[in-house]
């Protein structure tokens, strides 16, 4: 019974442990690596308005057609 209680409070346990090493390794972005990430997000969102405005496109024709 002991043993089942040690196990479900080992994983919460390494789970923290974890998490704190994770975090001591991340670093804040330089200049450069932080206009990469800007660059790679408003692609992002150019594409994502491409295609939506693409598929708004083609579904009104249709859609005129059905009704």
């Amino acid at each position: 019974m002991a043993d089942g209680f040690g196990k479900l409070t080992e994983a919460p346990v390494d789970f923290v442990k974890e998490g704190i090493v994770f975090v001591k390794k991340c670093t804040k972005p330089d200049k450069k690596e932080y206009l990469k990430i800007i660059q790679a997000v408003g692609i992002g969102f150019i594409m994502m308005g491409v295609v939506g405005y693409g598929v708004k496109l083609i579904h009104i024709p249709i859609r005129a057609l059905i009704v």
